[in-house]
């Protein structure tokens, strides 16, 4: 018996971001969330920025450009915090 399987990335087609979490909702129908705390940036960030974002790679990503941060859906779906910049003594 063949069966084919047609594998097909992970896009995400709407964003949520409260206080606490990230929750992106995929095209095909599956949510993925996230702590806000694994983005030290989008922590930091206003509401109203943490509200202006934008796809990228057909959504495959979130782009936040007031704060300068990405998340790709694939970083959400391994748990793949964003690292916070080492200081440099």
């Amino acid at each position: 018996m063949n069966t084919a399987t047609t594998i097909v990335e992970p896009r995400i087609s709407e964003l949520r971001v409260t206080e606490s979490e990230i929750t992106a909702y995929l095209v095909d129908g599956r949510t993925v969330s996230v702590p806000l705390a694994w983005s030290w940036r989008l922590s930091e960030a206003t509401a109203a920025q943490r509200d202006h974002w934008e796809l990228i790679g057909d959504g495959a990503s979130v782009h936040w450009p007031e704060v300068d941060e990405d998340i790709s859906i694939e970083g959400m779906l391994h748990g793949i915090p964003a690292p916070r910049p080492v200081a440099v003594s």
